[in-house]
Parts: structure tokens; C-alpha cells; sequence
């Protein structure tokens, strides 16, 4: 899909045009899991220092590598890894309290829990509900509400950062031995930071927890991986030295955008509903999109032999976008959310959860 659309999108841009164009492969590199290894045709043909293209240049099919059939995992880490609203959210909540002097809350694991319940995680909501309760602090103006709960957060998230970087929090049971499984077997390993909530720093200290053995057979993605990837180079414009870099990137975009309003619209006629569906990616989604293609093209696997094993409804849009194969494993944050793109939904690691072979079973199906 994804070749296809780039295929097409340079010949958009050499219709009604004899003239050769000469993009140096040094700015625009393919992924090894697209690009053929030989480019011929009876007037283009790819050389070491340019790729020579017009619109009746193709790619001869002969000549493209038969794809692996290997497996790659790509794993999350908040909510994977380790379950970090679980362990540290409440605890976190209460650092909070104490630095701005609220002597009057400090939650129990219950209340934390109850709370979350009722505002269906919403930490402003959970304030709210909190403080309406037990009564506000006396000394605090109606108008400065939403002031004060901002500083709660902001208190909250420096105290849940410390705790994540610290040694306190443990990582998720099984999953040491999933990574130990994967390695015994040669399965390629990719761990995604590029889109996480807590930030890279933070969450990179929850990989260095596997200790330097683990650590030296994975491959870590985070923003500066994914930009130098030939996907980000593509679509965020890093290396691409003329407009055309843009102009692809827009033009296929615009494809995408248009093929699912097409197939909306065939949807909402058999069904005979009218529907207005706004299928412009956010950049959130970009952002997960173009993680998930970098960690298959650092893996040398292609997307459909690539797992994303994911906690967050963001990682499961954006493998789903992609056609990547994607299994949840639930945490505390995400135990009622419902994900209707997910192969399988499982509660952990090891025995009837999570494990190499368990995965295998899930992809054959």
C-alpha cells in the first residue's frame, strides 16, 4: 500500500513530461523493506548517485526481493513494561499534596481507585470530585480553581517522573522472561519511546531496568531514530533537499485521506446514513505512524511480519493504520478500554498471557 501510493505520487509528478528527474538517493533513501534492489526500464535507471525517473519508468517486480518471513516484536513501554499509572499514579497524587501543603488529602489505594472510576481517568475530574467532597482549601478564591488543580498536576507530574526514574517501581511480572524468549529465538526486538506520555528521559530509564545484557539486544526508537529513518525523512522533510520531499509527503497524505472518505461513503450509502467523517490524520497519529515504520525499517522485517505489542489506544490506531498486526496488554489505565483493531487482548506476561510462542498462535490465526 504504502509503495503503491508512492509509486503513484511520483508519477503525479511527472505526468505530460519527457524531462528526467534526478533526485540524489543520498536525500531520498528507501526503507530496505520497500525499495527493489535493481531499477530498470527503457529510459530510467538507478545509479549510485541519482535515481533517474519519468512517467514510464517502473519497478520491474522480477527484480524485488521476496519478502521475510521473520518475525520483528515492537513493544510500548508505559503500560507495557511496566505499569506505571498503577504503581506510581497515587503515590504521586500524594507527593503532590505534601509539597503544596494539603495536610487534609492523602489517597488510599481505594480512593485513588474510586476516583479514577467515577471521572473514567480524567486527573483534573478526579480533583474535582475529590475537593468537592471533602471541601476545598479554605483560602482558595472560587475564581483560582482551576489554577490550583493545574498546579496539582504539574506537582503531581514532576513527583510521578522522579518515582518512574527511581529504582522503587518494578517492571511488569513475565516480561524479562518474554525479552529473554524473544532473544533465544532471534526474534528482533524494538522498543518505542518516540510517542510516549512521560517524555524519552523518563521513559528510557524504565528500559535500562532489563540491566545491560537485555539492553544490548534491542533497539531503542525515540524522536531522533524515527526522524532519521527513511519514513521520517519522507515525511517530516529531514534530508530531503528540494520541494519534492514535501510535495510527495502531501501527496500522499491526500491519497490515503481520500481512498477512506471513499470507502466511508460506500459504507454510510449501503447503510443509507449520511456521515460528514473527518479522516485527517492528527498529528498524534502521524507522530505513532511514523514510529511503527521506523521500528520495522531499524528491525529489517517487513510491516505485515511486524508485531506491535501495545498498551494505548494510540498505538493500536496507529499499527492499525499501517496494517501492522497488533496485540494489547492491558494495564491499569486502559482495563475497560475496549480495542476493536487489537489480534488479541491480554492481561500480562507468561503462563495463559503473553509469550513467544502464545504470539505465534495469535498471527497464525
Amino acid at each position: 500500500m504504502a509503495m503503491e501510493t508512492f509509486l503513484n505520487t511520483f508519477r503525479f509528478c511527472t505526468n505530460n513530461s519527457s524531462k528526467l528527474y534526478n533526485i540524489p538517493t543520498k536525500h531520498l533513501q528507501f526503507p530496505s523493506f520497500l525499495a527493489p534492489r535493481n531499477f530498470n526500464s527503457s529510459i530510467g535507471k538507478l545509479y549510485t548517485n541519482g535515481l533517474f525517473v519519468n512517467s514510464s519508468s517502473s519497478f520491474d517486480s522480477s527484480t524485488q526481493e521476496t519478502p521475510s518471513q521473520k518475525l520483528a516484536i515492537l513493544l510500548e513501554v508505559e503500560g507495557v513494561l511496566m505499569d506505571v499509572d498503577r504503581l506510581g499514579n497515587c503515590q504521586a497524587f500524594n507527593a503532590a499534596f505534601r509539597k503544596l501543603g494539603l495536610d487534609c488529602a492523602n489517597w488510599s489505594q481505594p480512593v485513588y481507585q474510586d476516583l479514577v472510576k467515577k471521572s473514567m481517568g480524567d486527573e483534573e475530574r478526579m480533583l474535582v470530585l475529590f475537593f468537592n467532597r471533602i471541601g476545598w482549601p479554605t483560602s482558595l478564591p472560587t475564581s483560582e480553581k482551576e489554577t490550583f488543580m493545574k498546579s496539582v498536576l504539574r506537582e503531581k507530574k514532576i513527583a510521578l517522573d522522579e518515582l518512574v526514574m527511581s529504582k522503587t517501581l518494578p517492571l511488569r511480572p513475565g516480561v524479562e522472561e518474554f525479552i529473554d524468549e524473544a532473544c533465544e529465538e532471534g526474534v528482533p526486538l524494538v522498543m518505542l519511546t518516540a510517542y510516549c506520555r512521560s517524555g524519552e528521559k523518563q521513559v528510557r530509564s524504565i528500559i535500562e531496568k532489563l540491566g545491560n545484557d537485555k539492553m544490548a539486544k534491542i533497539k531503542i526508537i525515540g524522536i531522533e531514530e524515527v526522524k532519521q529513518s527513511s519514513y521520517g525523512q519522507l515525511v517530516f522533510g529531514e534530508g530531503v533537499g528540494s520541494d519534492l520531499g514535501e510535495q510527495l509527503a502531501k501527496e500522499a497524505r491526500k491519497a490515503v485521506s481520500a481512498e477512506e472518505q471513499r470507502i466511508a461513503k460506500e459504507v454510510a450509502s449501503i447503510l443509507k446514513l449520511t456521515v460528514d467523517i473527518d479522516t485527517t490524520s492528527s498529528e498524534g497519529l502521524q507522530n505513532v505512524v511514523a514510529a511503527v515504520r521506523a521500528g520495522a525499517e531499524y528491525a529489517n522485517v517487513p510491516l505485515h511480519n511486524c508485531v506491535l505489542v501495545s498498551g494505548s489506544l494510540s498505538g493500536v490506531a496507529g499499527a492499525e493504520r499501517i496494517g501492522m498486526p497488533c496485540v494489547v496488554v492491558r494495564s491499569s489505565l486502559t482495563a475497560r478500554a475496549e480495542f476493536p483493531g487489537a489480534k488479541a487482548i491480554m492481561d500480562g506476561f507468561g503462563g495463559a498471557d503473553l509469550s513467544i510462542s502464545r504470539l505465534r498462535q495469535i498471527l497464525g490465526s
